[in-house]
């Protein structure tokens, strides 16, 4: 690198602010990345961390502050300028061209040519010799829609590599990796740290923070707190400082007490395979049933399967001990099934539509007068108590749910789902890139549904989580059920070597 010995920065944002209507997103806020670093960025959701880093890279324009990139004060109108200048950002929710090929998608829009025409040898060469410095294993020439979520998590830090990037932004990068890629992953941010880019990472999962990091930003409420180095702080210090007070407990003290059996799922088998098969497991009423496994076990087809839009080929499921058919969604939903989906933003809303829309979508003819009209008073109370029971951070009730956090969203699908009263609510990856805090209250909310004896279902990636909320874990292995164990009596090492079992 040419620039990194004159600078002792590579990026220095200063003094940044910006406002929306009825909202201060940013006060005053820095952020300074050096060459050769893993810097954290951190805050609950809605601390403005998105929005700083969309102030970086032109989506937004900030009101007040600077921002000094190689030296140079720079002002980004676009993406692709910042792309082109040397910022670079691996987003959470990817966002590919499925249909076209692996390096179509690396040098879409700057294709190497060869006169008038692509030069496609050039652009495989050039591909290939990227994956091989990063160690990644994948064909050039394949599609993407072919390849698993890990798959193109790598495919996206090569085309931030491939731009010759000096600021990787990484936003949750782990949020779909079983521990292995994790592993493989840490590798190829450490070269690039070692080639002298300068990597902000964004993660809530703090000992990801810990395993790499060297230094640390923590913002709340858009305000900016400290930076400083990793080294000689602890997790409760960090939580403390993001939430503004201390945070005692990771989990809520479990005071829900499982009752009679209120679900009976008998050898459930998926039709189109591969899938689950021959799934058998029983849910009491007030109790918290975990699902775990490594990725690709099938945990999330087990849920699908239930709420009707997973075929069955065989299998029954028995509510209250009566048979229901549950053939699709809209049928699950009348037997009082509930699905808070795994992809937040691919299949659990509706991004452009406003928070009263998104609340109250699964539950509509609730809102039915006698004369076939929608009743508003009825729709704005609903969308009301969505917003208090959930503690939703939103200027107001017309707010597209797509402008706000992760965890604001998260928490607007769980009340949608709530609105509708199920007796059985399934949760796919509930937590996933959410802060501590508001992992929290959604452990609350979870346990609170539990003592009203509502049967809960959560899928989780994350060992911690499933082992301080659950009653019961439910291990899957390669589409089967490895065992069924005690949470109070079991170990991370039992549910790993469940997870094996069929592999």
């Amino acid at each position: 690198m040419t620039n990194e010995v004159k600078h002792e920065f590579l990026l220095e944002m200063t003094g940044i602010s910006k406002e929306f209507p009825g909202v201060k997103a940013l006060d005053k806020v820095s952020l300074k990345v050096r060459p050769h670093s893993i810097h954290a960025l951190m805050g609950e959701n809605g601390a403005g961390k998105s929005t700083l880093l969309k102030c970086l890279f032109g989506i937004y324009e900030q009101n007040e502050g600077e921002i000094v990139f190689l030296g140079e004060k720079v002002n980004f109108e676009s993406s692709k300028q910042a792309l082109e200048a040397g910022v670079s950002m691996v987003h959470q929710e990817l966002n590919q061209v499925l249909q076209r090929t692996v390096m179509d998608n690396i040098w879409l829009g700057r294709y190497p040519k060869k006169g008038f025409f692509v030069d496609h040898d050039k652009m495989y060469t050039e591909t290939k010799r990227i994956f091989e410095e990063l160690d990644i294993n994948i064909d050039p020439k394949i599609k993407v829609a072919t390849l698993s979520i890990s798959e193109m998590q790598m495919l996206e830090i090569a085309k931030a590599f491939s731009y010759n990037a000096k600021i990787v932004i990484m936003d949750e990068p782990t949020s779909s990796l079983s521990e292995k890629e994790v592993s493989h992953l840490f590798k190829i941010i450490k070269k690039l740290k070692d080639k002298g880019c300068g990597i902000v990472y964004i993660s809530h999962k703090m000992e990801e923070i810990f395993a790499i990091c060297d230094e640390i930003t923590i913002l709340r409420d858009g305000i900016w707190i400290e930076t400083r180095p990793l080294e000689g702080m602890d997790m409760d210090q960090i939580i403390g400082k993001m939430v503004g007070r201390e945070l005692t407990q990771r989990f809520p003290e479990k005071t829900n007490v499982p009752k009679e059996t209120i679900l009976e799922v008998s050898n459930l088998t998926s039709l189109n395979q591969p899938s689950i098969q021959d799934v058998s497991f029983n849910l009491h009423k007030g109790e918290i049933l975990g699902i775990a496994g490594l990725v690709g076990a099938k945990r999330t087809d087990i849920v699908e399967s239930l709420f009707g839009i997973r075929e069955r080929s065989s299998g029954d499921i028995k509510l209250h001990g009566k048979l229901v058919g549950n053939k699709d969604a809209h049928e699950a939903i009348n037997n009082g099934f509930a699905l808070v989906t795994e992809e937040r933003r691919a299949t659990g809303i509706y991004s452009n539509l406003d928070i009263t829309f998104n609340s109250l979508v699964a539950n509509v003819e609730e809102y039915k007068t006698k004369m076939g009209l929608l009743s508003n008073k009825k729709m704005k109370s609903d969308t009301q108590w969505v917003i208090d029971a959930m503690s939703v951070k939103t200027p107001s009730h017309e707010t597209n749910i797509g402008s706000l956090s992760g965890g604001n969203q998260q928490k607007i699908i769980i009340g949608r789902w709530l609105l509708t009263r199920p007796e059985i609510l399934m949760l796919d990856e509930p937590t996933r890139g959410i802060d501590v805090g508001a992992k929290f209250e959604i452990y609350q909310l979870i346990l609170d549904l539990a003592n009203k004896n509502k049967g809960i279902v959560i899928i989780s990636s994350e060992m911690p989580e499933l082992l301080g909320i659950t009653d019961r874990i439910l291990v899957m292995s390669n589409g089967k059920v490895a065992g069924i164990v005690e949470t109070k009596n079991t170990t991370q090492n039992e549910i790993l070597a469940l997870a094996s079992r069929y592999l």
